[in-house]
C-alpha cells in the first residue's frame, strides 16, 4: 500500500508565509497612533464617575434627611450630624425613630460628608470637598454639594 492513500495532506510544497518587519512596524505604529488619541479621553473618565458616584452619595443622604425630617419634624442639629441616620440620637424616643442608613458612605476620596445645618446655601447642606479635601477647588478639587442636585 502507498501512504499517498493514508495522508490527508496533499504532497507538494507547503509555503509558509509570515509577516515582514515592516508590517509589524506599520501596525505598531497605527496602535501607537489609536492610543495617542483614545488614553487622553480615557484618564478622565475616573474623576467623571467619582463625581458623578458623590452626587449619588450625596442625593441617598438628601432622602434620608428628609425621611428624618418626616418622622422627627426636623433636620438633625449640626451637633448631632449625618450620625442621627445611623444611630438614635439622645433625646429621641425608639418609637419615633428608625435607622434612614445602614451606614454612612463616605466620599469617592474617604473622606466622610460635611452636613451644615443651617445650610450655606438652602435650609441644610450635604457636601463633599473634592478630592483635595479644601472648599472652593477647581476641576476634580471642586466641591460637588446638595445645592447642585
Amino acid at each position: 500500500m502507498d501512504d499517498a492513500q493514508y495522508s490527508s495532506f496533499p504532497r507538494g510544497r507547503c509555503e509558509q508565509r509570515g509577516f515582514t518587519l515592516i508590517e509589524i512596524m506599520v501596525v505598531v505604529v497605527i496602535l501607537g497612533i489609536l492610543a495617542a488619541m483614545v488614553v487622553p479621553k480615557v484618564l478622565d473618565r475616573p474623576d467623571q464617575a467619582r463625581a458623578t458616584a458623590a452626587r449619588q452619595d450625596i442625593g441617598g443622604l438628601m432622602q434620608a434627611l428628609n425621611l428624618y425630617r418626616l418622622d422627627q419634624g426636623y433636620y438633625p442639629s449640626m451637633s448631632q450630624g449625618l450620625a442621627a441616620l445611623v444611630e438614635r440620637p439622645a433625646g429621641i424616643s425608639a418609637a419615633n425613630w428608625r435607622p434612614y442608613l445602614e451606614r454612612l458612605p463616605k466620599d469617592p476620596w474617604g473622606k466622610p460628608y460635611q452636613y451644615l445645618n443651617p445650610g450655606a446655601n438652602g435650609e441644610i447642606d450635604v457636601f463633599t470637598l473634592g478630592a483635595d479635601g479644601q472648599p472652593n477647588g477647581e476641576g476634580v478639587n471642586s466641591d460637588i454639594g446638595s445645592w447642585q442636585l
